[in-house]
């Protein structure tokens, strides 16, 4: 029994050296994320905030992820149809998507029909960062706060008209419940892009326009444009003297502009934590920091964790906001 025990005892000594040496070949034998190019889809035209970032973010994100970082574009029904694209492609890491808040949070509630539901065909992947927007008046409009320019649209016949980058952005949205909230009597004067609203604004073809903060900065130290606030959370680091919504008497009025990275439901979560190691990497580089706040980004690396309670708050404000606003978007 002593000889046959020895025996099995040198039998299983064998058989786990053998396993030992073979563990880092079988190692090696695994496929290590990503193994071909990355694709980023784009949600916007070229030419845009959202392809600028894309592309932005994928020329240094490549040399971290040792592969090739390509962008394409699939612009269309406010996000809806790139966010598709990518809801149907594989979940294995290798097609992401780049959208603005709006795809996410706020087309669930106000279009009809939904090619993907974000929150169970997606997946987030990343936060890039916020962007803030804010209310802007032609100095001969004679306003100089959000207050005087409520009471002034009250007492103009057919509305005072104020332009956006277009219907269902994120500036649009932002004014229909400033106006929900106000009671003010304003007229929308949709756009196709932030610069035309701008440029019509400056010109004093509209009085008031919605615009991000980056595109009308100048503007406004120049004494071009007044600004009459901002409705995010807390005042803008490039605009600290201008007043919040909340601030000028509007209550629990938070609105932010973001742009963030997802992927498919099912990409493993290894894959998603690499990524998302990978990306809030690029975030903290000094040059992207200041590239992207040309463009009106704020770089925000945050956790995956952070990133997905964040829109899930989101989601829920915004549900019955714009429900009672009544505001509903074409399935064009």
């Amino acid at each position: 029994m002593a000889l046959q025990s020895r025996r099995n005892f040198i039998a299983r000594q064998g058989a786990l050296a053998a396993c030992a040496a073979l563990t880092p070949a079988l190692l090696r034998a695994q496929p290590v994320w990503p193994t071909k190019p990355v694709h980023l889809i784009a949600t916007f035209a070229p030419g845009g905030v959202i392809d600028s970032t894309s592309r932005l973010i994928g020329e240094y994100l490549a040399p971290l992820l040792g592969q090739p970082v390509i962008v394409e574009n699939r612009p269309g029904s406010a996000g809806n149809i790139g966010a598709a694209y990518v809801a149907k492609s594989e979940p294995d890491g290798q097609t992401m998507v780049v959208v603005l808040e709006g795809t996410i949070v706020i087309n669930p509630h106000v279009y009809a029909s939904m090619p993907l539901d974000p929150l169970k065909d997606l997946v987030p992947a990343g936060k890039i960062g916020n962007s803030t927007i804010v209310f802007v008046a032609n100095p001969a409009l004679g306003v100089k706060t959000l207050q005087e320019a409520v009471a002034l649209s009250r007492k103009t016949p057919g509305g005072l008209a104020y332009g956006t980058a277009g219907a269902m952005t994120i500036t649009h949205i932002a004014a229909e419940l400033m106006t929900q909230q106000t009671g003010a009597n304003f007229l929308h004067v949709p756009y196709k892009g932030g610069g035309p609203a701008v440029a019509d604004v400056l010109a004093g073809h509209v009085p008031l326009a919605f615009v991000s903060a980056t595109s009308v900065e100048q503007h406004i130290r120049a004494g071009r444009l007044i600004a009459l606030g901002v409705p995010s959370g807390k005042r803008s680091a490039t605009l600290p003297d201008v007043p919040t919504f909340i601030e000028s008497g509007l209550a629990g009025f938070e609105v932010m502009s973001w742009a963030g990275i997802f992927a498919p439901a099912g990409t493993p979560a290894a894959v998603l934590g690499k990524f998302n190691a990978a990306l809030n990497t690029v975030l903290a580089k000094p040059e992207v920091v200041s590239k992207l706040a040309t463009a009106g980004i704020a770089a925000t690396p945050i956790s995956l964790a952070q990133f997905t309670a964040d829109i899930q708050r989101e989601l829920a404000w915004y549900g019955p906001l714009l429900k009672k606003a009544g505001i509903k978007a074409s399935d064009s």
